[in-house]
């Protein structure tokens, strides 16, 4: 794969300057994170459920091991989404530094990146704390999607720190993102995670097909 784009200190206003990339507004843009998707299964919401709880369970007993986020969170939702399986394949990119001051105090981290098919990006902040909102990690995401040197079809990603889980999609050097989605809020919002991580899976194979 041909990785033109330095993805470590890039930023949203170099990202618009040297590649013209533009956000969009228009609900219509990126319909696949809200439309078709599909019901889920008792037993998948059953073991969303047991990912919700372990994962607060361990946020309330800081610090968090490393790769607690793909251990915990990610590996269920992949594996529910059917990404281990033909003819998805998963590939592992470069790791991401990452830091940020909090009252003096610097907070280190990392982005991992996941690619299937070279249409579907899965970036994971890893971190001994959740402190790292998954916005930190749009201008990475957007790099990396922007590698894609088809760019007729769409590219989808996904940013989460296990905690939070935001959607985008870029197309022809305009993107959109989904809501945030969080396991913060009441109800459990993985059973909204995995719909759309589903529906994404179904819209890379049939790029794949074409």
């Amino acid at each position: 794969m041909v990785q033109s784009i330095a993805a470590k200190d890039v930023t949203l206003r170099e990202l618009k300057q040297n590649f013209g990339i533009q956000i969009v507004q228009d609900a219509t843009f990126f319909p696949e994170w809200l439309d078709g998707l599909e019901a889920l299964k008792e037993e998948e919401q059953h073991l969303l459920d047991r990912v919700k709880a372990n994962f607060l369970e361990l946020m309330d007993d800081p610090p968090m091991l490393e790769n607690t986020v793909k251990m915990v969170v990610l590996a269920p939702l992949l594996d529910l989404a059917g990404f281990y399986h033909r003819p998805f394949r998963i590939e592992t990119e470069t790791s991401v530094a990452l830091e940020m001051e909090d009252e003096g105090t610097i907070i280190r981290g990392r982005i991992d990146v996941l690619v299937l098919k070279n249409r579907l990006w899965l970036l994971v902040i890893e971190s001994k704390r959740s402190d790292f909102a998954v916005t930190r990690a749009i201008p990475q995401a957007l790099a990396y999607m922007l590698s894609n040197e088809e760019t007729v079809l769409p590219t989808f990603g996904m940013i989460t720190n296990g905690n939070e889980f935001l959607f985008l999609k870029v197309l022809e050097h305009k993107y959109a993102n989904s809501r945030l989605f969080s396991l913060v809020n009441p109800d459990n919002e993985l059973y909204s995670v995995l719909q759309v991580l589903k529906r994404l899976g179904m819209e890379v194979i049939a790029f794949s097909a074409t």
